[in-house]
């Protein structure tokens, strides 16, 4: 069964709690909270289609320059059980 997501909506028109609800694709939208009996609307998120990934982008995220952004450490095995630091913090080798 598909999982949909859904927002409430106060009385007020403040958004609340977004939750998932799993139901048939042959049922009607939610309209209420199951549990609560609050307003809600359907929220449309994009959809995940497998194999979308490219290898390009794969080694982009993965580029040292970008670890380095994002606060990661990268070591790269140089030998038997040595490992030499590319990029970050952290000591310059490791050995095993």
């Amino acid at each position: 069964m598909p999982v949909y997501t859904y927002q409430v909506i106060h009385d007020d028109g403040t958004e609340g709690e977004i939750f998932e609800y799993a139901h048939s694709m042959k049922d009607e939208p939610l309209t209420i909270h199951p549990d609560t009996g609050e307003r809600v609307v359907r929220v449309f998120n994009a959809p995940h289609v497998a194999g979308s990934s490219h290898e390009r982008l794969h080694k982009q995220a993965m580029s040292d320059k970008n670890l380095d952004r994002l606060g990661f450490t990268k070591y790269v095995r140089n030998g038997k059980g040595n490992y030499e630091k590319h990029v970050g913090k952290g000591p310059d080798r490791l050995a095993n």
